[in-house]
Order: C-alpha cells, then sequence, then structure tokens
C-alpha cells in the first residue's frame, strides 16, 4: 500500500475539539494573574550538596521518559512507532502542567486524614518556592523537590501505554492519562510518601517507587489489556515482530542511566544512602539481564537483545522499592529473583492465555513491582523478616493485595469512564493502517527499504 493509499484510506475526523486548547488558555492565564504566596513553614538551611545532587537526579529521572519511548517505541511494529514514542513524550507535556495545578497539592499537600492531599495547598505552585519544608524538604528547596516528584507522575502513566499499544485512541489516551493521575497515581503518592499518609504510617517501604509507580502502572496495564481487547494480529495468531531492536537497547540504556536518580535521588540527600542506593539499582539490573537471557538458554533458546534488555529493566523495577534498604548482595538476590518470576510469567502469557498485553507490561513493571515490595520486606536493614521482624513483611504482604486491588479496579472504572466520553480503541481499518498514519499523520521510514535481504533463519541454524 502507498503512501497515497494510506492518506485516502485515512479517516479524516476531528478528534480535538476546542476545549483541550480552553483548558491550556485557562491555566496559561491563571499563571500569568495568580501572585505566589510565601511558604509558611520551613525547614532547616538549604544544603548546597544536597540541592546539586537532586537538581541532577531530577534531571536522570526526567531522561528515563524518552528512554522509555525508544524502549517501546523499539518493540512495536514499523507503523505504530511514531505513536507508541508519542505517548511517552506528550506524558511530560502534559503530566507537567496537571502536576503544578493540582497533581502535586493532592499528592504531598496537606494530608486529609491519610487519605489525599489537600488540593488547596499547593494549588498552581502559589506556595512552592526556594525555601525548605520541614517534612518533605528540609535540606532543599521545597520547588526541587516538586519537580523532582514531578518526575515520577510523568513517568507511571507512560509505564502502562505499552499494554495497549498499536490499538489506542491518542485523545482517549490523554484523557486517562489524567484521569489516572488524579484518583490513581496522587492517592497512592499520598497514601505512601506522605508522612501523613496511611499506608507510610502502618510502616509499608517503598524507597522510590516500587508499589507507587511499577505496581500501580502494572495493574492498570493489565485493566487496559482487557478493556481494549485483543488486536486483530493476535487474534489471528500472527507473528510480533519488533520494528528496531537498537532502539530498544538505546532506551534500556537511557533507563538504566536515569534510573540512578530515580533510585539514588530518592534519599532527598547526597549521602550514604544515595550512595548506597546507586549500587543496589546498578547491581541488580545487572544480575537481572543475565538471569534472563541465561534462563532463556535453559529452555533452549538463543541469548536475544531484547531479553537481555527486557531482564535489565525488570532487575531496575524490582529493586526500586528496596533500593536505599539492602545490601549489595541482597540486590543481586532481588534482581535475579524478580527476572526469573517475570520472564516465566511472560512465557505463561504468550503460551497459555488470549492476554494481549502487547510490551508486557503486567509481567514485568507488575509483577517486578510485586516480587520487589515483597523482598523489601524480607530483606529491609533492621526491620524487614531477615532481621528477625516480622511486622514489616506482613504488612507489605497485605499492602500488596490492597494496592492491586485499587490499582486495577480504580484503572478499570477510569477506561470505561474515559471509554463513554471518547472510544478508546481505534477503528479495525485505523488499526490495520497502523496508528502513526492514522493518528498522526506521520511515518518512520521503514528500515527494510533500502537494506539488503536478510541471511534465511534456516541458513544460519
Amino acid at each position: 500500500m502507498t503512501l497515497a493509499m494510506v492518506r485516502r484510506k485515512t479517516e479524516r475526523i476531528r478528534e480535538f475539539s476546542a476545549l483541550p486548547f480552553l483548558l491550556v488558555a485557562a491555566v496559561s492565564l491563571a499563571g500569568a494573574f495568580l501572585r505566589p504566596q510565601p511558604q509558611v513553614v520551613t525547614g532547616g538551611p538549604v544544603n548546597a550538596g544536597d540541592v546539586a545532587w537532586m537538581l541532577t537526579a531530577t534531571g536522570l529521572v526526567l531522561l528515563m521518559t524518552p528512554g522509555l519511548s525508544f524502549f517501546y517505541g523499539g518493540m512495536v511494529r514499523t507503523k505504530n512507532v511514531v505513536s507508541t514514542m508519542l505517548q511517552s513524550f506528550v506524558a511530560m507535556a502534559v503530566i507537567s502542567i496537571l502536576w503544578i495545578v493540582v497533581g502535586f497539592s493532592l499528592a504531598f499537600g496537606d494530608s486529609v486524614h491519610g487519605l489525599i492531599g489537600d488540593p488547596r495547598t499547593f494549588f498552581m505552585f502559589m506556595r512552592v518556592g526556594a525555601s525548605t519544608h520541614p517534612d518533605l524538604a528540609p535540606t532543599i528547596p521545597l520547588i526541587v523537590f516538586a519537580l523532582f516528584q514531578l518526575k515520577f507522575a510523568i513517568i507511571t502513566p507512560a509505564l502502562i501505554t505499552g499494554s495497549f499499544a498499536e490499538r489506542v485512541r491518542f485523545t482517549s489516551y490523554l484523557l486517562f492519562m489524567c484521569l489516572f493521575s488524579v484518583f490513581i497515581y496522587a492517592p497512592l503518592a499520598h497514601w505512601t510518601w506522605h508522612p501523613d499518609g496511611f499506608l507510610h504510617k502502618l510502616g509499608v517501604l517503598d524507597f522510590a517507587g516500587g508499589t507507587v509507580v511499577h505496581m500501580s502502572a502494572g495493574l492498570a496495564a493489565l485493566a487496559g489489556a482487557i478493556t481494549l481487547g485483543r488486536r486483530r494480529t493476535h487474534e489471528a495468531g500472527e507473528p510480533h515482530t519488533p520494528a528496531n531492536i537498537p532502539f530498544v537497547m538505546l532506551g534500556t540504556g537511557m533507563l538504566w542511566f536515569g534510573w540512578f536518580g530515580f533510585n539514588a535521588g530518592s534519599a532527598l540527600s547526597a549521602s550514604g544512602q544515595a550512595a548506597m542506593a546507586f549500587a543496589t539499582t546498578n547491581t541488580a539490573s545487572a544480575a537481572a539481564a543475565l538471569a534472563w537471557i541465561f534462563f532463556d538458554g535453559m529452555r533452549g533458546q538463543k541469548p536475544s537483545a531484547l531479553g537481555a534488555c527486557v531482564g535489565a529493566v525488570v532487575g531496575l523495577v524490582a529493586i526500586t522499592p528496596a533500593a536505599g534498604y539492602v545490601s549489595v548482595g541482597e540486590s543481586i538476590f532481588i534482581g535475579t529473583c524478580a527476572s526469573v518470576i517475570s520472564n516465566m510469567c511472560v512465557h505463561w502469557k504468550n503460551n497459555a492465555s488470549t492476554l494481549d498485553d502487547t510490551l508486557d507490561v503486567f509481567p514485568c513493571h507488575g509483577v517486578g513491582g510485586m516480587v520487589g515490595m515483597l523482598m523489601t520486606g524480607l530483606f529491609a536493614k533492621d526491620v524487614g523478616l531477615t532481621s528477625g521482624h516480622a511486622y514489616t513483611f506482613l504488612v507489605h504482604c497485605g499492602a500488596l493485595v490492597f494496592v492491586a486491588l485499587f490499582s486495577f479496579c480504580g484503572s478499570w472504572a477510569l477506561y470505561k469512564l474515559t471509554d463513554l466520553i471518547i472510544p478508546l480503541r481505534v477503528s479495525d481499518e485505523q488499526e490495520e493502517i497502523g496508528l502513526d498514519m492514522s493518528q498522526h499523520g506521520e511515518m518512520m521510514q521503514d528500515p527494510t527499504a533500502f537494506a539488503p535481504a536478510a541471511p534465511s533463519l534456516a541458513k544460519i541454524a
């Protein structure tokens, strides 16, 4: 099918009404005319070393979202690369504005019975400035803490997109992303990371987001795959050929690099705990990458670049909640266990179920986050099960079930609500054409168009 034919077959439906622009315009006007208010409560003096590290960590975490776009973009078919990558990129724009308006307040504003933050506390960042905060940011400006947390809020909905890749309508995804951030992510962040959050008070430990980020994204991904249904190619049993494995490898490298800010930055200081989180992050990822390809080798498969990349990311996911609480040796165990368990879940999903989670978000991020949460309760220094304390492990088991149910059921309801407003799924014709052309009128040049024919796999074998 020629490009001209594709353009003629593409439906020209005006999916963007005036409302999204009017919302952006309203926020812009509010930003122009609302005057910042002084922070009423401040912490101690600013520590220059902590500020320098946290600014660096904030930039590293933001880099993870473009990294995710390459990671996911390389895995989908060529006709869906641009749309898949844009779904990650656009999160940086949408969530940045939403976080300033109300997201940060809901997650870290004055606690309302340990359940949610008061949306008035930091509305439009009016009380977020260069002063410290005694509970949230004792040695760094509150604005730095708010921006650091913003990067976590950005990547969480972006992670979900891999589950419904190649069939979701772009405008409905934008709406769902906003709903998810307000009604799923913000409450979880408040419960777990706010000093008055009820999970935090119960003793749940989540150093950098295994529960808040990866479990919520993984369970939302499962709900999304179920709600949107299977791709037509999946129903027909057609093989899924990734568009660009080097993209996947580039994305993995960017994720691995950025994850040092994700985990070590969660110490909120340039400290020994940050250094330990840095070390455990690297080691867990390395162990998981090796475990994945060697476990595949035991089943007679060749060591693949895709397997190594997926394994490395699973290790990063699993160590996230435990990074600042465990030793380097324990991080090797965590990475290996998570890699093997996620590998088996992916194998089961592909061979014994009809679930069409396109890029295995639930087996990798959801299951990896669960493994990490349990391992935190097992190994956490001084309070874990291996230290002779059962309470933390038992609380983590209970919290795991609660968070999983909340994330899955809440996300399922939000998908249904979104579908009532804007249909979630593209038409069969749009899916056949590919989301790059049908949703955006753009496409990536097929890299095989100017490449010599690949040798036969039979000859290679």
